[in-house]
This record gives structure tokens, sequence and C-alpha cells, in this order.
């Protein structure tokens, strides 16, 4: 069966564009940051038709399917994890079909399965208008369509999580059929070859594309839903049944051929406060006032905490200066580029860090690359709050930091342009250090553990606090965030020798009894175990339990055995 299939794939799409091996096929069944595993094969076709059947023979021969775009997760949630499966498993990578089609005068796109939050964003911006997240994921190659089937978050608080109800799927039934289910609001035609055959050549005009009606392109609510600072229930969260609704939320259970997303006017005339304090509630006052009495929500408001800035600066400093001077375009194909050689460094036998170990060398003989301003911060405050505001809100903002600083904690200063994107950039830089630590320190760090968690709005004590017997097992801890939707990254770098298994245990306990949900905006992946709730929404949209089986450490077996 398995050379037959392999046969079909390369019929379909080309045999240049089926790969097998554990070399040829490690890009894509590797995670980015975590899991892995044997694959049949990686399917890559070339348009929606190609995809419809190359998932028709998949499924018609039983086999597992992933649907896989970037293969940017941070949870492993797009590649296999370890053994335990029943059936052989394809990839189906989707990155060929990017195309981003601009519909009703920009306000709408239509998103392909391969098209990245990047490329959507360079498609916007000569309109004047952006995508609900920027930079952030967009910068590794992070797909659209992923972003929503994860209910990513962003770090746009106006915007809310990626979300949309108007959708072009596939789902595999319990009675074996596959379905199109065409959601997308667009008069495409009634059978599978003609809706997607149409929807390829962008056969369609003004005249078939549909009103929303009661379905949303994105969340409407959420400026008004991150603002109730009262609330003991977080604001955003992945398994939230506010925004689980057929691809949103589905993690790969089905296979999404398009969707259709509201995008936003750009904001114009921002300016970027950079405050830094000793005291965490001093910072917890100032995101209360801001959004119980602002006119004007932030744009965006980043925390960073200083161990996180100092992991950040060292071993993070390779992704901010790739992005300063090349953009974000270049930083996919230096993921590709690292893997390859990874890839063939383990084959060699030499082990898969080489390159981390070559590109922090190279850093570390390259001049400094923050500003004066930002490191005199980080000497004098432990704690970091980027907020850029943007219209009537600077003058809010500067009128409100007047009554404040200087205080006897904390201070502020107002950017400069170049200083503004540093900070930001500095702050995104953040998700790539810690994996570099681990990789440059084997002899240190038994593993990493990285955790996304959403405290409830009126969380006052927003900072982790372990037990001292806890913290001698780590190496390194580092925090960041989203500060005003109170969605945080804490990363954990634990001991050599250390029982990883029994500190994740630990650690989730203790913010679970803080009414603590988790993950925040990562998904579950293979990381995090899916609560009662989720795993029913996987099983209806997967009853046979084919699409992407085994996340938040569900059943892998056919039929969720």
């Amino acid at each position: 069966m398995s050379e037959s299939l392999v046969s079909t794939f390369r019929a379909l799409v080309g045999a240049r564009h089926v790969l097998v091996g554990d070399r040829e096929t490690r890009r894509y069944s590797k995670g980015f940051r975590y899991g892995g595993g044997k694959v049949l094969a990686v399917v890559r076709p070339g348009n929606l038709l190609e995809q419809w059947r190359v998932l028709e023979a998949a499924v018609e021969a039983g086999v597992i399917v992933i649907v896989q775009a970037a293969n940017t997760g941070i949870t492993g949630g797009s590649t296999p994890f370890g053994e335990g499966y029943d059936r052989p498993i394809v990839i189906i990578n989707v990155m060929r079909i990017a195309r981003i089609d601009l519909i009703r005068d920009g306000q709408q796109v239509i998103a392909l399965p391969g098209a990245t939050l990047d490329r959507l964003e360079k498609t916007l911006r000569p309109i004047g208008r952006e995508p609900h997240s920027v930079i952030g994921s967009s910068c590794i190659g992070a797909s659209v369509v992923g972003g929503v089937c994860n209910n990513s978050g962003g770090a746009l608080i106006q915007r809310g999580p990626a979300y949309t109800e108007l959708a072009l799927y596939a789902q595999l039934g319990a009675d074996g059929r596959l379905r199109l289910v065409n959601h997308l609001g667009v008069a495409l035609g009634e059978d599978p070859e003609t809706i997607l055959g149409r929807l390829d050549r962008g056969e369609y005009g003004p005249a078939d594309i549909a009103p929303e009606g009661n379905r949303r392109a994105s969340d409407h609510d959420y400026h008004r839903h991150v603002r109730d600072i009262d609330a003991d229930t977080p604001a955003r969260y992945n398994a939230d049944p506010r925004k689980l609704f057929e691809a949103s939320g589905s993690a790969g259970r089905l296979a999404v051929f398009a969707l259709r997303l509201d995008t936003f006017p750009a904001d114009s005339d921002s300016q970027v406060f950079y405050i830094g304090s000793n005291d965490p509630t001093e910072l917890a006052a100032i995101r209360r006032h801001i959004l119980s009495r602002f006119e004007t929500l932030p744009i965006a408001g980043e925390y960073l905490h200083r161990d996180g800035y100092d992991l950040t600066r060292k071993y993070g400093k390779d992704i901010f200066l790739l992005i300063k001077t090349f953009g974000t375009d270049r930083v996919p194909q230096a993921f590709a580029m690292k893997s390859w050689v990874d890839g063939l460094t383990e084959k060699l036998g030499l082990g898969g860090a080489i390159s981390d170990h070559v590109v922090q060398f190279a850093m570390g003989l390259l001049p400094e690359h923050l500003p004066a301003r930002m490191n005199a911060y980080r000497d004098r405050f432990e704690h970091h709050l980027m907020l850029r505001m943007g219209g009537p809100g600077v003058a809010e903002a500067r009128a409100y930091f007047a009554t404040l600083f200087p205080s006897a904690t904390g201070d502020v200063f107002e950017c400069t342009p170049e200083e503004g994107s540093a900070a930001f950039l500095h702050r995104f830089a953040f998700g790539s250090a810690a994996p570099r630590y681990k990789a440059t320190h084997r002899s240190e760090v038994e593993d990493l553990l990285a955790l996304d968690v959403a405290l409830p709005r009126n969380e006052a004590d927003w900072l982790p606090a372990l037990p001292e017997d806890l913290d001698r097992e780590l190496v390194h801890k580092s925090v960041c965030g989203h500060f005003f939707c109170h969605v945080m990254h804490q990363e954990y770098l634990v001991r050599k020798g250390a029982d990883v298994p029994a500190i994740k245990t630990r650690l989730l306990a203790l913010l679970a009894s803080r009414g603590v949900e988790y993950p925040a905006e990562h998904n579950v992946g293979h990381l995090y175990e899916a609560k009662p709730a989720l795993v029913d929404f996987y099983r209806t949209l997967d009853p046979t339990n084919s699409f992407n089986p085994g996340i938040g450490k569900t059943s892998k077996k056919r039929g969720w055995a």
C-alpha cells in the first residue's frame, strides 16, 4: 500500500513534490521547537485541486493526515509526535498554495492555506490596511490559516485572537466520506472540483461574494471584552468556547482550503512609550487605568522581565539583526537552511546543534545592537513595558504618564522611531532565545518548558512565584507577555538531570490553582492536555480520528480507541 500511495501522490503533484526518507522529510516532520516522528511521505500540492485529490487518495488509503503550513508552531501541533500511531502518517504541506485575494475594496481578504502573515501584511500595506496580527510569528513565516486554526493570539490589543466563521474546508465524517464544506460566503459552484477549480483560477467577482450575515470574519467584541478588568476569567485563551467554530480552533482536525478574514485600518501617528519599574504593582495599576479609563485603547503593550531582556540580548541577537537588516522575508529561508544543516550534521553523527554554536560564536563578535537608553533602563529596572499608542491615544498617554513619572520605583521615556522599532523587535526575538540557550548548553540544560498562560482579567498578582525547591531546579526562567491581554509567556530552562515531567506537573498545578487558563495562544499541540470541552470539539470535527490525531494528548488510534 505504501509504495502504491506514494506513486499516486507523485502522479498527482509531480515527483519532486513528494518527499520520502528521514533526511528529506526532516524539515516537515520535526517540530520547529518541539516534537517530531516518522512519516510515510510529505506531499506538497501546488493548488487547491491538487490538495483535494491528495487528500482523497490519503483518505481512501486509510492513512493519518496532517495538513501542515509553515511548521512554526511552538507546541509541536503540526507534526507527528513519537510513537503509538496505528496507521502510516502523511503530511500535506500547503505552503505552495499561497495566494491572497483582496475583496470588498481590501476590507477583507480570502487567504489560501499557504498564505503567510508576512505576505498578508505586505499585500495590505499599499492600501493602508493591516491583518489582525503583525510581526511576532509572521517573522518566521507563520501562515494565516495556521493562526486561525490555532486561535492564535497576537500583540494587537484592539483586534483579539485570529478568528473567522467564514471558511472553505474538507471534513471526514463518521461514515468515512470526505466532504467539502463551503462556508466562505462566495458562490463557486456545487461540487468540489468546480468549487476548488474556480477558486484556484480566481474565477469569481463581487457579485459572487455574499454579505457576512450572521457570520463574522474577526472577533468584533474583543475590544470591549478586554476592557472588563474585574472579570475573573481570562480575556483570551485557545480553548475558549466562545471562539471554537468550525475552522477556528480546529487545530488540523479539518483540512482548510481558504479563509475569509477582516482587515483593519493601519495605525498612523503612533508613539512608543518605554516604561521601566522595579515594582510590578506599578505596572498593574497602569494596565487597569488605561483599560478602564482611556478613550483610546493601546495598539500594543508588551512586557519583558530583565532576565528575559538579558537572555534575548545575547541569544536572540541573530534574529534581531536578521530582521532589522533584511526584513522578515529572509527569516523562513534562514530557518530552512538551519534545518538542512542540522539534518546533515545529525546524519554525520555530529549532533544537531552545530549551527547554533556557529551562529552564537559569530554574534559574539558583533557590536552591541540595542539602543543605549534601553540598556540603561535594563540596568535601572527589573520590569519593562513597551506601550504603543496611536492617534489621540498618544496625547492621552503622555498626559497620564506626566502625572506618574518619575516615581520612586519607575520612569518612562518616549522612543524615537528607531528605538520603538528596536524595543518591539527585541521583545519578539524573545521566542528564539531560550531554544538557542538550550541548544548551546546541552550539558547544563535537561529541557525547555515553554508555557503560555492566560491570567484572569482581574488578577493583580500577575508575576509567577515559584517555591524555592522548584526554583532550584531551573537554570533560567524568563517571562514576557501581551500585558494588557494578561497573556504571559513563561520559559523555564530545566537543570540537567531534573525530572522534567514532574516539574511541568507542578508548574501547571500552580497555575490551575490561580484560575489561569493554558495554553493561551500556542494551542495544546503535543505539549498540553486538552480539556474535555476541547476534546469534544475535536471529536465532533473528526469522528474517525484521522486528521492530526494525538494532539492535546488524546488518542492516536482510529476511531478514538
